[in-house]
């Protein structure tokens, strides 16, 4: 069983917004920073944001200013929302901890960011 589990992506236009959640156990979640991964056809796997287990947040610059790292204690998820999204933001995006532990990798969630 697959620790952790990511959904919400899909299809949108530039410009547009998407919401992603990872949803994982109570024993990753509470004890971990949790961050946010993405990689590129051709490209490696870049981390975008972090939250840490007391709140602080973290981003890549490149995503600053629109995308918002946020986490639901109480559903273990944490959450991934996407504004004014560009073509260049068009990846796999998978959530882990951080740092990234091979075994908790998913099966990711397809954003693509074409009008």
């Amino acid at each position: 069983q697959v620790p952790l589990v990511e959904s919400g992506g899909g299809l949108v236009q530039p410009g547009g917004s998407l919401k992603l959640s990872c949803t994982t156990s109570g024993n990753i979640f509470n004890i971990n920073a949790m961050a946010w991964y993405r990689q590129a056809p051709g490209k490696q796997r870049e981390w975008v944001a972090i939250s840490t287990s007391s709140g602080n947040t973290n981003y890549k610059d490149s995503v600053k200013g629109r995308f918002t790292i946020s986490r639901d204690n109480a559903k273990n998820t944490v959450y991934l929302q996407m504004n004014r999204l560009k073509p260049e933001d068009t990846a796999v995006y998978y959530c882990n901890t951080l740092p990234w532990r091979t075994a908790y990798w998913g099966q990711g969630s397809q954003v693509t960011v074409s009008s």
